[in-house]
């Protein structure tokens, strides 16, 4: 594949310019986009290949013989073929396509909890995304089993000594979900070792890799995940389609999830026979272009080194860290400054500014952040606060991004919360313009 940026650093000025949406200003400010744990950008070979494949390539798969019919397929399973290497599956066949993450982590409880009964046990923990958290609940009512978490530590990280003691993970439990990044507080949770503990009862582990599988080198095996779920539009993909990684033994062992046209075997009015895995779990026509499209993307990130990346966004975050941390008012969530054990997701609240006005204000000087509780409402109970403000970078975030949104932070404090401008301390490089501009 030809890319055009083969070689290029991550931040660099040649990298970026593969992205168009970075010439973009935004109320006469550069964009400053630090959002990517929401979604990231696209960059122009992915753009041309969704361009291409409509265009000269448009066709529904595994029906039509025709030449279009057989490109479609080919681009489709090739597809599955790059997603298999790019977490190091055994093979394309443990690639299940679905339209999002969350419809990945519902095909997980829905067919694993086929098999659940009362006195089961379900584990989580209270940093999941809702995705990890809402698909459990229901298996649980629906079956009698019983959900229990892992709690976190005054420091963001999974409490792992309460868990052994409270026995969190027994004979019991029947399955693990857990997520390998948290998307508010950052923290990398030491998926391996959990995996590990349940694979001693004999639990099937479920990972939630959407924060992990765009930013770090991925090894299913490495991992200990039976299954993992991950999704396209935050790794420089469509939208509109996910993955759902499968140990072949255990999909093959997996109920179908929804019904329709290609899952099936046979099927007459009597009953159905369904297909193996992974055409079981795909029914009806599946998002073709998007696969093709998140494939090119795997590709592209592939050609600038999954190591390189992760080295690139742990600079960043250092750098984003160490700006917060200076900034007064400032209370970060998760682990700090310096942490090994942290993504690039980066949340806090700010003295007397609610993160929703902190966001739009920002967005106002060319930043782009979310404001809210980030799919994770339980975690932000459990932290005491209703809601957080999240910066979150990339590969392709600067330390001018960084710079700018610091600045205007500080800019944003000051506006509503007057009493710091009076300390002299920690002032924007343009508070002295910005305040005569009204901005």
């Amino acid at each position: 594949m030809s890319n055009g940026v083969a070689g290029a650093a991550p931040g660099s000025a040649e990298l970026r310019a593969g992205f168009p949406i970075f010439a973009r200003t935004i109320n006469d400010f550069p964009l400053a986009y630090l959002d990517s744990a929401n979604t990231s950008q696209k960059p122009q070979v992915v753009i041309d290949a969704l361009v291409e494949f409509v265009s000269n390539h448009n066709a529904n798969v595994a029906r039509a013989m025709h030449t279009l019919g057989v490109e479609a397929s080919a681009a489709y399973e090739g597809a599955r073929a790059k997603l298999a290497r790019f977490v190091g599956a055994a093979s394309a066949e443990e690639i299940v396509f679905t339209k999002n993450a969350s419809e990945a982590l519902n095909l997980a409880a829905n067919t694993l909890g086929a098999a659940l009964k009362p006195g089961d046990e379900i584990v989580i923990s209270v940093m999941e995304h809702h995705s990890n958290i809402v698909p459990w609940q229901f298996v649980a009512e629906r079956t009698g089993a019983k959900l229990r978490w892992f709690d976190i530590t005054a420091d963001g990280r999974l409490d792992l000594d309460k868990a052994r003691s409270e026995n969190l993970i027994n004979e019991r439990t029947k399955v693990v979900s857990l997520a390998w990044i948290s998307n508010v507080l950052g923290t990398i949770n030491p998926v391996a070792e959990v995996a590990a503990w349940a694979h001693e009862f004999g639990a099937t582990v479920v990972v939630d890799g959407s924060q992990g599988v765009p930013h770090l080198p991925t090894s299913v095996s490495a991992l200990g995940a039976d299954l993992l779920a991950f999704t396209g539009h935050k790794m420089l993909g469509p939208t509109g389609i996910g993955v759902l990684w499968g140990r072949s033994a255990l999909l093959e062992t997996l109920p179908p999830f929804l019904g329709g046209g290609e899952m099936i075997e046979i099927v007459r009015m009597e009953g159905s026979t369904f297909a193996p895995p992974p055409p079981r779990f795909e029914a009806g026509t599946p998002p073709i272009a998007q696969a093709y499209g998140l494939g090119i993307a795997a590709d592209y990130l592939t050609s600038i080194g999954m190591g390189t990346i992760a080295a690139h966004e742990q600079e960043i975050t250092n750098y984003l860290l160490e700006r917060l941390a200076s900034t007064e008012g400032v209370v970060i969530l998760g682990p700090g400054l310096g942490a090994s054990d942290r993504g690039g997701a980066v949340s806090f609240t700010l003295d007397g500014v609610h993160p929703h006005d902190l966001m739009q204000l920002l967005d106002g000087r060319g930043v782009a952040v979310r404001g809210g509780h980030h799919c994770a409402r339980p975690l932000h109970d459990r932290c005491g606060i209703q809601a957080s403000t999240r910066a979150s970078s990339y590969l392709y975030t600067t330390r001018a991004e960084v710079d700018q949104f610091a600045d205007a932070v500080v800019y944003a404090r000051n506006f509503f919360m007057p009493k710091y401008v009076t300390t002299g301390r920690d002032q924007p490089q343009d508070q002295a313009a910005t305040l005569k501009e009204g901005n």
